[in-house]
């Protein structure tokens, strides 16, 4: 396990995440820690691993995303294909499928996504992509998939 992983407030989110999804942390990716000054922003995109995914860890299922401060105006979470935005907000968690439920080797369509500009202040947020299966070990093994 990573240092950072450790710390208690990583291990603290982590824990909850767990218990909430009931998908073990050892198909989490570690925590991306974003920041997001004024006039930043991410373009629409998907989380998921794209077509059929044959690696150990399967595809990226699921999103888990934590606002870690108030965005005075801006930095929305927009869905593009469902028209639905979310505020920015402390303590605030958004979770979302990459998959489809009946198939999970195929990504859900519905689930594109982008950071809008942020207008005023900064946006600091985190998040979780959760695998099929387990990443953590995977990621040990590197590309060869052994320890050495």
């Amino acid at each position: 396990m990573r240092e950072c992983e450790q710390l208690p407030g990583v291990e603290s989110a982590t824990k909850r995440i767990e218990d909430f999804t009931g998908i073990p942390r050892n198909n989490y990716e570690s925590f991306q820690i974003l920041k997001y000054n004024v006039g930043e922003y991410y373009k629409p995109h998907h989380d998921s691993s794209g077509a059929k995914d044959s690696s150990v860890s399967g595809h990226r299922i699921m999103t888990f995303f934590l606002y870690l401060n108030d965005v005075p105006e801006g930095g929305e979470t927009r869905f593009t294909n469902l028209d639905i935005s979310v505020q920015p907000k402390k303590g605030r968690a958004l979770v979302w499928p990459s998959v489809l439920n009946e198939d999970p080797n195929k990504s859900d369509s519905r689930m594109y996504h982008e950071a809008r500009p942020v207008i005023k202040g900064i946006k600091y947020a985190a998040n979780h992509w959760i695998h099929q299966y387990d990443s953590k070990n995977e990621n040990l093994w590197g590309c060869s998939g052994s320890f050495s």
